[in-house]
């Protein structure tokens, strides 16, 4: 996942894997703006506040790797995206 001018974050890039992750880090980090990219990239409603102060827009990519058939694969066709190799961008 990449996120741009959200918040605190001016451009960060973020790896998931399978199975569980912790985000940690000091009080004003961007913790909260790694749990909001996430939730716009699940179709989330976006907040014009949280654009970063200079800046003109914010901007959140992620990169799914969806099993062909699997349930997410269809409905993301389903609403018109295109899978890639099994891999669904979302922006």
């Amino acid at each position: 996942m990449r996120i741009r001018s959200l918040g605190v974050i001016d451009d960060a890039v973020v790896e998931l894997s399978p199975g569980f992750t912790a985000v940690t880090g000091e009080t004003g980090a961007g913790k909260t703006m790694v749990v909001t990219s996430l939730g716009l990239l699940l179709g989330g409603r976006a907040d014009p506040a949280l654009v970063r102060i200079g800046a003109a827009s914010a901007v959140v990519e992620g990169r799914i790797s969806v099993p062909p058939g699997a349930p997410a694969a269809v409905r993301a066709e389903e609403a018109g995206a295109e899978l890639d190799e099994g891999v669904l961008l979302v922006s």
